[in-house]
């Protein structure tokens, strides 16, 4: 294969209950039909809160399912409970090993590696990194392995957390602690990767469109697809709007293009959470 194209998503949301995150993610399968990628990424949040709402795994899987092409999945915070830090408060909702299981039982594997276009693509579970779960340590053996096997091809990886604000050393602190990956697995993940040619790191979760380059790696923070996070509940650091990312892999090369599909609307968050308070009351 000489190239391969590959489609992320991210934060879809998806829950029976918010008719308006399905109806992003029916303009988003739209135009997937349309475009027709060899694969398609969800890098995690899938459902808008599958801790509480199990049902909403099999809804979003569903949506999925329904896709003109194969996908793969990353669980996100949202989908299995989130890491602790190494500052701030510990989690409402601690990543647990059984939620994960109830992940990996529906969606498949929550770390995966594969090779195309003379590509090695490496998707890892970022929210059990730095939890003590007997899975952390598994993952970071299992990355060790299949590092040492791709044999110097350029690497991309897809997480759901960014490895990092600006660099690898930026200061955690207490406000932002959850929106990247904590330290000390940071450090650990990115000494890891030093003997290999990474070349891409995807991630999402914060729910903005940023894309930068550091040290030769580019970093591509994928939009939700579903909503918004307003100026009152999150800073600005990039774009704030919802779409998709297309990627076009060659030997040796790749092309990065950003996407709002068709009809895709930026919903904001408080406005959400207002309509539900609602709807549960009404």
């Amino acid at each position: 294969m000489s190239e391969f194209r590959l489609t992320q998503i991210s934060d879809t949301h998806t829950s029976r209950r918010l008719t308006k995150l399905t109806d992003n993610f029916h303009r988003l399968s739209e135009y997937i039909d349309t475009s027709r990628p060899d694969l398609v990424i969800n890098s995690g949040d899938i459902t808008f809160d599958g801790l509480t709402s199990p049902g909403d795994f099999d809804f979003a899987k569903s949506l999925h399912d329904a896709l003109p092409v194969a996908c793969r999945y990353l669980p996100g915070n949202h989908d299995i409970g989130d890491n602790q830090t190494q500052i701030g408060p510990m989690p409402s909702q601690r990543v647990g090993e059984g939620d994960r299981q109830a992940f990996v039982s529906v969606f498949g594997d929550d770390r995966w590696r594969f090779e195309a276009a003379g590509w090695c693509f490496i998707g890892l579970n970022s929210v059990v990194m730095n939890s003590g779960l007997a899975s952390e340590a598994e993952q970071f053996d299992w990355l060790a392995r299949e590092l040492a096997a791709a044999s110097g091809k350029p690497t991309a990886l897809f997480l759901h957390k960014p490895l990092y604000l600006n660099a690898p050393d930026d200061p955690e602190l207490k406000a932002t602690s959850i929106r990247y990956v904590p330290q000390p697995a940071r450090r650990r993940l990115i000494e890891l990767f030093r003997a290999a040619d990474l070349r891409l790191v995807a991630s999402g979760h914060v729910h903005q469109h940023r894309d930068f380059t550091f040290a030769r790696v580019r970093h591509i923070w994928a939009p939700s697809a579903g909503f918004i996070i307003s100026g009152a509940r999150q800073e600005l650091i990039g774009i704030k709007e919802v779409g998709l990312v297309e990627y076009r892999f060659r030997p040796d090369s790749f092309e990065v293009r950003h996407v709002k599909a068709p009809g895709q609307i930026a919903i904001d968050l408080d406005g959400l959470l207002k309509d539900q308070d609602v709807s549960a009351r009404g």
